[in-house]
């Protein structure tokens, strides 16, 4: 009892140094991707000076003369050194959640992305849960039954959603509803809501136009999972432990859960994290097509502008979501597996 006892400590301890390492990784991996965006822009031709006057001029035949532009800088504060910019900045989003000014709208970074990574974080969000949702019941379903008509569609329709590119699935859709039912779906509100205050209205009317993105974003992951999740329980299904569970009168879903089910599930929620990265990444495209108010083209703009604030406070956020992601599935994955408790999370 007291060796029990004993190892169950240091399997605790070894799990909670773990999960503490894994934190402090979190932020060093925040701090290098902000300082990697700043540093990037920093090492493009140009900076949003000398771009902001380029365009205020172009076309009126007025030259720009390099006092003009550091005049410019000044005012910006672009003119101080790049480590003292970069660290005044990486202490107001420490301390004030602040990412400072946004150049190219002349307003804050905050103001300028708050409703849109609303809308990017719960369309990713959305999408991830339905497919997990969707792929691990179906999965396990298809997998305890032998090959049937259930079977064969589940497998039609999953090779489907690994074939079809996102942007086609946007495509079909977008045609189908304007076409045959004669409706507007895109954006995420309608024009009436896109400058209104948050309220119940407003959200039952982004409820309305968020399910074609939902689905488009879903679909492929939940094609991927389903036939991971299908796979790994049949592969389950066949072992020792399986046939000795069934042997003692186990049978049905309480079997398939407490036992292949337990196992299979395992990489796909050591996954999610990447789930979520290839969301973000497959979102801009899909945006594009159904006009939808998001982070990726402002992402897009601000590199195009070389505004390293705005720039570093949407990959920012974005970073965080990714990683507390991976965050969630090495606590998931330990409450799955005593295995991994044991060995503090290795």
């Amino acid at each position: 009892m007291i060796l029990s006892t004993a190892s169950s400590s240091q399997a605790n301890a070894a799990f909670w140094r773990f999960l503490a390492t894994r934190l402090l990784v979190s932020l060093l991996t925040l701090l290098a991707v902000s300082f990697m965006i700043y540093g990037l822009i920093e090492l493009m031709p140009g900076d949003y000076a000398e771009r902001e006057l380029f365009r205020k001029y172009s076309g009126t035949g007025v030259t720009i003369t390099q006092a003009e532009i550091d005049r410019v800088r000044a005012d910006l504060g672009l003119d101080r050194p790049f480590l003292v910019r970069y660290g005044e900045w990486l202490w107001n989003v420490v301390t004030r959640l602040d990412f400072g000014p946004a150049f190219r709208v002349e307003t804050s970074v905050n103001a300028l992305i708050g409703d849109k990574f609303f809308y990017t974080f719960v369309l990713v969000v959305g999408a991830m849960l339905i497919s997990y949702i969707v792929a691990i019941p179906v999965g396990i379903w298809v997998a305890s039954r032998k090959s049937g008509i259930g079977d064969g569609v589940v497998t039609l329709l999953s090779y489907l959603g690994l074939a079809l590119p996102n942007f086609a699935i946007a495509l079909v859709l977008l045609m189908l509803n304007a076409f045959v039912f004669d409706l507007d779906v895109t954006g995420l509100v309608s024009q009436e809501f896109r400058d209104a205050p948050w309220s119940m209205a407003k959200f039952l009317d982004f409820l309305g136009h968020a399910y074609i993105p939902l689905l488009v974003l879903g679909w492929s992951t939940t094609a991927f999972q389903l036939q991971t999740m299908r796979g790994l329980m049949k592969d389950e299904m066949g072992k020792l432990y399986v046939t000795a569970a069934q042997a003692r009168g186990f049978s049905g879903w309480p079997m398939l859960i407490k036992y292949p089910a337990r196992h299979a599930v395992m990489p796909i929620v050591s996954t999610i994290g990447f789930d979520f990265s290839r969301s973000f990444n497959e979102l801009p495209i899909v945006a594009s097509i159904l006009v939808l108010g998001e982070l990726g083209q402002e992402l897009l703009l601000a590199f195009l502008d070389a505004d390293q604030n705005t720039a570093a406070g949407i990959l920012v956020c974005i970073t965080s979501v990714i990683i507390a992601a991976n965050f969630l599935s090495d606590l998931l994955v330990a409450a799955l597996d005593p295995r991994v408790r044991m060995r503090g999370g290795r």
